[in-house]
């Protein structure tokens, strides 16, 4: 059983999507004006961790992610893509396709798993626009020139997620137009003045589309007028998602337009959050440049997904010595796989791998507390290295399926297969031993010692024992 901690009602909910088995899920994608950088990798990489779990347990999930290219503003009335036009000395248009294309790559170059739709705002319109019309048929939207803005007053439960009040709604954003029936109203559709990049024709004249009505019509339009999942950073609740509720309940009459609202928490850097306006921010390219995407990844999945994560170099490294171990264990579980080494099924071991699977289902299960599920991968490695010797290959084999299928259900352990098979590691391994071996018995020590020794150097560890050798990968 699934529990999500859901924003709109501050407390965990048994997960039950509306069809049994299937799951509708949103997330907010970029506005495409600059490059991505690790605070939105820390959004993406969580909810794709929700993702793989979800599918891990049986689930089909169908998950769309927007790309917002025209209407989101800045607190001062800038839209943030006429910003990076003029940076760029560009088209709008031009620059969302660069920002667009490198946040793909990024999302790739991370291991996240694709969208099955990931629609573009500006393509859309032509519904944004009939959807404003039926808002204001049916009162919940006014027209003040050529901007439409949305009556707060007639939606009784505004504010619910955020857990404002509207009479504490006192500034009026980035609407400063005293013409608005109350501060909080919001923008469906904002007039543009002449020559303006981003302009549509409308019956209340030229203009672009408000930022939150986007995302509704895209979610509505393809995983229908109400969703199971709807997730975003905590800096959208109020006033996107806030916004988002309200016109779509408005416009289709159906609640709640989301079931479970989920929402990660802010990535910092020494306490302050990192944004392109403090100065502070890495971005994804740059962080790959230094540490491998798993490292990322699991740097990210170190700590729940609703709390804030500081990032520091000594957090990284610790990241980084972690997923050492996970690659060292996954590599001496297939160099043992992948020889003949026959010995007797201990059943406990198999039991120790069930164990192993039942509490990593249930640690996720748990609002995907992945601290809590990674500390249950290290603490199975942990059990399973002390017994390395009492393993056969059969068990390792299945062993090493079983930690592999756990861990991509975090997303990790993806391009393990692109390295060089543990089988010709061990054959190539296994004849330097035999040297060694033959310098051993010929007298030849110090040659000997400089093979196991280079090795060594190699993260390859060869043990003399009664038996013979042994050989672990600890790197």
């Amino acid at each position: 059983m699934i529990k999500i901690f859901n924003t709109y009602s501050r407390s965990l909910e048994v997960f039950e999507p509306h069809i049994p088995g299937h799951v509708t899920m949103y997330v907010c994608g970029p506005t495409v004006y600059d490059v991505a950088h690790l605070g939105h990798a820390r959004t993406y990489v969580a909810f794709d961790a929700v993702i793989r779990f979800l599918e891990f347990m049986g689930y089909r999930v169908k998950y769309a992610r927007n790309v917002t290219d025209v209407g989101h503003l800045r607190e001062t009335g800038e839209d943030r893509m006429i910003v990076g036009a003029e940076r760029l000395r560009k088209h709008p248009m031009e620059v969302a396709d660069k920002y667009m294309m490198e946040f793909f790559r990024d999302m790739d170059a991370l291991g996240i798993r694709r969208p099955d739709i990931q629609p573009r705002a500006s393509m859309h319109i032509p519904e944004i626009i009939e959807a404003v019309e039926k808002l204001v048929d049916k009162g919940y939207g006014y027209v003040i020139d050529g901007s439409v803005y949305f009556d707060i007053s007639k939606f009784p439960d505004y504010g619910k997620l955020s857990n404002i009040k509207p009479e504490e709604l006192l500034m009026h954003r980035i609407d400063p137009d005293p013409r608005k029936k109350h501060p909080a109203d919001f923008a469906l559709w904002k007039e543009s003045p002449p020559s303006y990049p981003f302009s549509w024709k409308t019956p209340w004249g030229r203009g672009f589309p408000g930022w939150h009505i986007e995302c509704s019509i895209m979610s509505m339009k393809y995983l229908g007028e109400q969703i199971d999942i709807h997730g975003g950073g905590q800096e959208l609740i109020f006033p996107h998602h806030e916004n988002e509720i309200a016109q779509s309940e408005a416009l289709t009459g159906k609640k709640p337009f989301v079931k479970y609202w989920m929402h990660t928490g802010e990535l910092t850097v020494g306490g302050r959050g990192m944004h392109k306006s403090y100065g502070n921010f890495i971005t994804i390219q740059d962080a790959l440049k230094t540490y491998p995407s798993d490292v990322l990844r699991l740097f990210i999945l170190s700590a729940h997904y609703r709390t804030p994560l500081d990032y520091s170099e000594k957090s990284m490294e610790q990241a980084a010595e972690n997923f050492d171990k996970i690659t060292n264990f996954y590599e001496n579980l297939s160099l043992i796989a992948e020889e003949d080494r026959a010995k007797p099924r201990d059943p406990s071991l198999d039991e120790l791998g069930d164990v192993f699977k039942q509490s990593f289902i249930e640690a996720m299960s748990e609002d995907f507390n992945t601290p809590n599920a990674l500390a249950i991968v290290y603490d199975f490695m942990k059990k399973v290295n002390t017994r390395l010797d009492d393993i056969g290959h059969e068990q390792a084999a299945h062993l090493r399926q079983l930690f592999l299928e756990t861990c991509r259900a975090l997303g990790l352990l993806q391009k393990i297969e692109r390295r060089s098979s543990a089988a010709e590691v061990m054959e190539f391994v296994k004849t330097l031993v035999e040297v060694r071996r033959e310098l051993r018995k010929r007298g030849m020590y110090d040659l000997a010692d400089r093979i196991r020794n280079m090795l060594a150097e190699r993260g390859i560890v060869v043990e003399d024992t009664k038996e013979g050798e042994r050989i672990r990968i600890v790197r």
